[in-house]
């Protein structure tokens, strides 16, 4: 008995979320890639912060939902897994160059660009591969793909930071230090590390001051 693994390819219609209004008076616009377990909409209660007259945030949600716990209440989402990667992040690609088009965002305005814990490698893969400028890139607790090397963001001339909690459950000061270097390593030298007194949570001060 064979068993073969196929592929097809459909349409399929995917939420993402907004805060504030895209006016005259806004300056900056964050593209932001939430954590596993979230959901987009309430990742963006970590940007209410910022000004919102200047500031206009959109927050793609990862396509695969699943519930959390064993209540059966909670549903979160992830953006990748081991199994069938490559194909996934196209998948993710294509949505998020969707967005791009359906928000036809003015040419002079800010982009800043933040994956936090899973959403880095999402967020730093569609920089990468579209070769997307940005004002500032915000690197928040999460890993840097293996497969990136610096010739991807030769393009590339801008602010990054590198953000975690000294107390995150999931670093420890071999995952730093490797983290740090591969930063440095991708945009030569020119990152800014910010850590902070706290776990692997989202830091809205951090966002607010690098706002």
């Amino acid at each position: 008995m064979d068993t073969t693994l196929k592929e097809i390819s459909y349409s399929t219609t995917k939420p993402y979320a907004t805060l504030n209004t895209l006016t005259e008076r806004t300056k900056n616009v964050w593209f932001v890639c939430h954590g596993m377990g979230h959901l987009s909409y309430y990742f963006l209660r970590h940007f209410k912060g910022l000004n919102p007259d200047e500031n206009y945030i959109i927050a793609p949600q990862a396509p695969s939902l699943y519930y959390q716990g064993t209540t059966f209440k909670h549903v979160g989402a992830s953006w990748l897994t081991r199994e069938n990667t490559s194909a996934e992040t196209e998948n993710i690609m294509q949505y998020f160059d969707a967005i791009f088009k359906a928000e036809n965002l003015p040419q002079h305005l800010n982009l800043n660009i933040l994956g936090y814990s899973q959403g880095v490698s999402v967020s730093m893969r569609y920089i990468a591969k579209r070769q997307l400028y940005c004002s500032q890139l915000i690197l928040h607790s999460g890993g840097i793909p293996k497969e990136l090397t610096p010739a991807d963001f030769e393009f590339l001339n801008t602010n990054v930071s590198l953000v975690y909690g000294t107390k995150d459950e999931y670093l420890n000061d071999e995952r730093i230090a490797y983290e740090t270097e591969r930063a440095n390593s991708l945009f030569k030298n020119k990152v800014t590390i910010i850590p902070f007194d706290g776990t692997h949570e989202v830091n809205s001060d951090v966002i607010v001051r690098l706002g």
